[in-house]
């Protein structure tokens, strides 16, 4: 199968998707190990991703096959304090790990492959155009504590883990990036 990943910053672009993203959403995220309901996906369609999408930094590496079918997509944008994520992770976190990781930091929000595209490094192709280029110094992201693919390969890709069980079901990870400007 014949992979293209886009980077995709602009909103209107990414809206012009948001159906296949939803769609893709929904086969990675409602698999039985996962747990993902109709209103998650719903969720994300219309409130999460039109919010994320307005947020300083916003970036998304998008895959498509042959057919221009979305088959997969990660994203993120700069996260900071005030946000909802990163306050969530401040209340819970250590106070060096906060103080170290948290604000300014490119905050990995999302990484889907549809089920049937799975297991032939599409995420890794995702995870690496996401990232590559990014001015800051440091991401962060919460996965599954569980043993999933994803932590998996974030682990793979050289995030550290930062807090084990940040809550009952996530791990805080983080990376440190060679940002385009310090090198």
């Amino acid at each position: 199968m014949s992979i293209r990943v886009d980077l995709l910053t602009e909103a209107a672009d990414v809206d012009a998707l948001r159906d296949q993203l939803a769609s893709v959403y929904r086969s990675a995220f409602c698999a039985p190990e996962y747990g993902e309901t109709e209103a998650n996906v719903r969720n994300f369609a219309v409130e999460q991703l039109p919010l994320h999408v307005t947020r300083a930094g916003f970036r998304m590496a998008v895959a498509f096959n042959e057919g221009d079918q979305v088959v997969g997509f990660a994203y993120g944008y700069t996260g900071d304090r005030g946000q909802w994520w990163s306050e969530y992770v401040a209340e819970r976190a250590p106070a060096d790990v906060v103080a170290e990781w948290l604000g300014g930091h490119f905050e990995f929000v999302e990484l889907a492959v549809a089920q049937d595209a799975q297991r032939q490094g599409i995420g890794q192709r995702l995870h690496d155009v996401l990232l590559s280029g990014l001015p800051h110094s440091r991401a962060l992201l919460t996965t599954y504590a569980r043993d999933l693919p994803a932590p998996r390969l974030y682990r793979r890709a050289g995030w550290e883990l930062l807090v084990d069980h940040l809550d009952e079901d996530n791990s805080l990870y983080g990376l440190r990036l060679q940002s385009e400007q310090s090198g």
